[in-house]
């Protein structure tokens, strides 16, 4: 029987299928006399939503953020199918980054927060050779206070992008949804996420993910590739 493929990921890709081809759609093929608003609005949702559709049916994998993908895009194509008030895309903008945010800030309470689930696991890291190392030094508790850390900056990430993804929406969509000019606004949202949310966001995670190498580096002495899996049988 044979495996699903390996899923390698194609950032450049995901970036003009599900951001670019769509605000391209909804800005200049939404008029009157091109597709319509509710043709152009059908289209643009159709291309993240195809490509989310054969992510997760070719690999087989359930994915996370796959799926908060899909539910964007119904909503947002609900919103504007539905000609809800435009307050609606505003708070579906906020709502996913912040549940995230708040599935992270959860997190903390049980016994492995995000963070450490995440990149703390066999998979990604020696996890036995940091403990050997954490428990020789006596920093331990000193370890488990910075994942702490790690994963409330995560969520301080999240609570960001809710934040800008609301006040953005609300500052650049104002036309009635149903429209051209509201199709022509949601693209414009979605081309000005990118650069003023979606990288500071990523430039905060990586700044967070430094912060963990540097807390396992100055709290065992071990190298960057001492601690990556499978670093010992290389």
């Amino acid at each position: 029987m044979n495996s699903a493929p390996t899923h390698k990921p194609r950032p450049m890709v995901d970036l003009v299928v599900s951001i670019v081809i769509p605000a391209f759609v909804l800005m200049k093929m939404s008029g009157e006399n091109e597709l319509g608003a509710s043709g152009g609005l059908i289209l643009a949702l159709s291309f993240p939503l195809g490509w989310g559709l054969f992510e997760l049916v070719k690999y087989k994998k359930f994915n996370f953020i796959a799926l908060l993908g899909l539910a964007n895009v119904l909503l947002t194509g609900g919103i504007g199918l539905l000609e809800l008030d435009t307050k609606w895309l505003a708070i579906k903008e906020a709502a996913i980054p912040a549940a995230i945010g708040l599935a992270v800030l959860g997190s903390t309470f049980t016994s492995s927060p995000l963070v450490k689930a995440l990149l703390f696991n066999p998979s990604v890291m020696d996890v036995d050779k940091i403990n050997q190392q954490l428990q020789q030094r006596n920093s331990m508790a000193a370890f488990e206070r910075r994942l702490l850390k790690a994963t409330y900056l995560v969520a301080c990430s999240f609570a960001f992008s809710a934040t800008m993804n609301f006040i953005l929406a609300k500052w650049i969509v104002t036309s009635p949804a149903g429209t051209p000019e509201f199709n022509e606004q949601l693209g414009q949202l979605t081309l000005y996420s990118y650069p003023m949310i979606a990288l500071p966001s990523t430039v905060m995670m990586m700044g967070i993910f430094y912060y963990l190498w540097r807390t396992i580096h100055d709290l065992t002495g071990l190298k960057l590739e001492e601690v990556l899996a499978n670093s010992s049988s290389k």
